[in-house]
């Protein structure tokens, strides 16, 4: 059985772990936890990073961060996980979601601006399968309007837009280390801070509403309740096991893309053929093969592809119902304008297997199979 997905592992996570027991520092913010924020701050030129215990709070962060308040509306796409629009439907906000651009599937930055009210407090946009958005129409959007861009940048580690880190732009960024991204950690993920000003509070509502951050630098004597806030901060333990992903950071994306590139090379015949569609990547964006998916004629075609590649063993997924169909959806936002694309595309996207440790010669397998499905239509 090829599945879906397999967690990345290196060999040295247990031997990470260990040495983190061994520390007497399993908690948040241990040595482990100190060393992945450095790293990404490093990687990502970002003012400050701060590991969470998921991308989820690493959103729900951003928006305590911009004080958003019942009656705000945030801007994003339809087509996202849920958790673009928990986190700011949690603070009272209402999610107007927009269109999504049919060739990278990313929120269409044309329609953003008008979907601008004297509500809007954000732009949330998101960065599909690693594959940037229009970032500089989106942040000029915001400049002009006096808006915050938090962005959703779950899939989006060692990708970039015209050379520049995905989740640096805004004012904040948040990472994913769940189990189907490219590093992980089991749960986790990662606020990005853009500017120095606001590293205080962030600490503050990580750290259950206290200074305790600065207690442990010995910036203060004591740590006191200073605001609202919750517990954001992961296990060191988890940490440990991230860090030895990160080590090898360029490895894996590196065996990720060569695995990207034999799928778009061998379904390429089939694209040619009018049979599928494959992935659009813009000549200003470096992706990092985050996910290898086709597009088909339509839903029906891709239950049977689905079907028809299970009995081959092979595992393959579709996502996501676009979150203004779905009844919190309908309850806690509303879509504006026309929905040309969102659900249309979502319909006929279909995800084959990508993970560190896929071969060639599964990818050849796969790929033979989907041809042959491809034969008998």
């Amino acid at each position: 059985m090829i599945h879906f997905n397999v967690p990345p592992f290196t060999g040295k996570e247990f031997a990470y772990i260990r040495q983190a027991v061994e520390n007497e520092k399993i908690c948040g913010d241990g040595p482990f936890t100190r060393k992945c924020n450095e790293w990404i701050e490093n990687k990502t030129g970002t003012a400050k990073c701060l590991l969470t215990t998921s991308c989820t709070h690493a959103t729900e962060l951003a928006a305590l961060l911009l004080a958003i308040q019942p009656g705000d509306e945030v801007i994003m796409p339809s087509y996202t996980f849920v958790s673009t629009a928990n986190a700011f439907v949690l603070r009272g906000a209402t999610a107007v979601f927009v269109d999504i651009r049919p060739d990278t599937m990313n929120m269409d930055e044309t329609l953003i601006e008008e979907a601008v009210t004297k509500r809007t407090k954000a732009i949330a946009p998101v960065h599909y399968a690693g594959v940037g958005c229009e970032m500089d129409t989106i942040m000029d959007i915001a400049a002009r309007h006096h808006l915050k861009v938090v962005e959703d940048a779950a899939q989006g580690i060692m990708a970039d837009y015209k050379g520049k880190p995905l989740g640096t732009f805004g004012e904040f960024g948040c990472f994913s280390f769940h189990e189907t991204k490219n590093f992980s950690m089991g749960e986790g993920g990662a606020l990005l801070i853009r500017d120095e000003k606001d590293i205080l509070n962030a600490e503050i509502f990580r750290e259950k509403g206290t200074d305790r951050s600065q207690y442990f630098r010995g910036q203060v004597d004591k740590y006191r309740w200073q605001n609202y806030g919750s517990s954001y901060l992961p296990s060191d333990m988890n940490a440990a096991y991230l860090y030895a992903q990160l080590e090898l950071a360029q490895e894996i994306t590196q065996a990720r893309l060569d695995r990207w590139q034999e799928y778009w090379e061998q379904l390429t015949p089939l694209a040619q053929a009018g049979k599928i569609e494959l992935p659009y990547i813009p000549s200003y964006c470096t992706h990092n093969a985050h996910m290898f998916y086709i597009k088909t004629k339509d839903m029906e075609e891709r239950s049977r592809l689905i079907a028809y590649l299970k009995e081959k063993d092979i595992l393959s997924v579709f996502h996501y119902v676009p979150l203004h169909s779905a009844p919190a959806g309908i309850k806690f936002g509303r879509f504006h304008g026309e929905d040309r694309y969102t659900t249309k595309e979502s319909e006929r996207i279909l995800r084959l297997p990508m993970f560190y440790t896929l071969t060639a010669d599964q990818v050849e397998y796969i790929t033979d199979q989907v041809k042959a499905f491809y034969d008998l239509i």
